[in-house]
């Protein structure tokens, strides 16, 4: 099947906004692939930091990205035959990796990436600029947003139910700080794709907000 005619719905939206766990449910729903693509960016992250790259060299960072080892196995994210899915979730690892996303070399780097996760029968890709950039064509488009209060608690929740200490002050600054660089970058930024459907899930549960996408992708073509 050509991919022109392989269905994506993209899922874009800010930090801890809810899409990552949407977009995989829906992708379960309709027996979808699912790209994380921030996973990608979170990946060169980890790379560059373990590595003690020069989070400055824009050449040198997207050369990490070109190079990539990675695979997602389930719910696992593997990098280098190392399962690495709580280490790209660490607050350094994301800080950075939103650091690293307003470079294009980086982003340009990663685009074959993400463009081969569209494949039969269809995918459900989540991130912040799948709907503006990478798949403009999707026969969906969401944008997921929350309160920025609403986005810290539910970080906060899913750090200290790791075990990892959190403190709600520092991670309100540091989503405020992701989602003006987000925004405000110069490439790819931060807003909703044109025909995009928002949907604000600051007092909706994922369930529910699983249940809409689903309605809208059932109502395409009626």
């Amino acid at each position: 099947m050509v991919t022109s005619v392989i269905p994506v719905i993209a899922i874009d939206g800010p930090t801890a906004s809810g899409k990552g766990t949407v977009a995989h449910r829906v992708a379960d729903k309709l027996g979808f692939h699912y790209l994380d693509s921030g996973a990608l960016y979170r990946l060169t992250a980890l790379s560059a930091i373990r590595r003690g790259t020069d989070l400055n060299d824009e050449h040198a960072l997207a050369k990490l990205a070109e190079h990539l080892q990675c695979s997602f196995q389930g719910g696992d994210i593997i990098l280098s035959h190392e399962n690495v899915t709580e280490a790209i979730r660490a607050e350094e690892v994301g800080n950075t990796a939103s650091k690293i996303a307003t470079f294009h070399a980086v982003r340009h780097a990663l685009l074959g990436l993400q463009l081969g996760f569209r494949k039969a029968p269809g995918v459900v890709a989540d991130g912040r600029d799948m709907g503006s950039v990478i798949f403009p064509n999707a026969v969906l488009k969401v944008f997921l947003t929350a309160s920025v209060a609403a986005r810290a608690e539910r970080r906060y929740k899913q750090l200290i139910g790791k075990g990892i200490s959190a403190n709600m002050e520092d991670l309100l600054m540091d989503l405020q700080a992701r989602d003006d660089r987000d925004t405000n970058r110069t490439i790819a930024p931060l807003v909703p794709a044109e025909g995009a459907h928002v949907l604000d899930t600051s007092n909706l549960t994922a369930d529910e907000a699983v249940a809409q996408v689903l309605q809208w992708y059932a109502a395409i073509g009626k």
